[in-house]
């Protein structure tokens, strides 16, 4: 079973960047497009960006347009996510998914594997 691991997250001073990274140990990625999703204390997921298994597709959802950059190296097995300018409100559990799916407005459409998340807090 492909399992994904995320990993990159941490505490942020506002204003800072971060980058996320995904990646599959044992399997490779390049079939797959990758959809990052964060969850807020509260609130319920959202899709933030997605790219497609050549990369040749991205979009992401309207409020990480500006500050958040999703991108892929096959043959590294890895996709990543880099946010910059980080506001409290980016505080969530960022989760990596991988489909052989669409990607539309940010959202990877269907999931078939998942990560555990990793941690984002940002904070003074």
């Amino acid at each position: 079973q492909l399992q994904l691991v995320e990993s990159g997250g941490g505490l942020v001073q506002p204003g800072g960047s971060l980058t996320l990274s995904c990646s599959a140990p044992g399997f490779t990625l390049h079939s797959y497009a990758i959809g990052w999703f964060r969850q807020a204390p509260g609130k319920e997921r959202e899709g933030v960006s997605c790219i497609s298994s050549g990369g040749g597709v991205r979009n992401y959802a309207n409020f990480a347009k500006d500050r958040f950059t999703i991108s892929r190296d096959n043959a590294k097995n890895t996709a990543y996510l880099k946010i910059f300018l980080l506001r409290p409100e980016d505080t969530a559990t960022y989760y990596c998914a991988a489909a052989v799916a669409a990607c539309s407005d940010g959202t990877l459409v269907a999931q078939d594997f998942w990560g555990r998340g990793t941690q984002v807090t940002v904070s003074s």
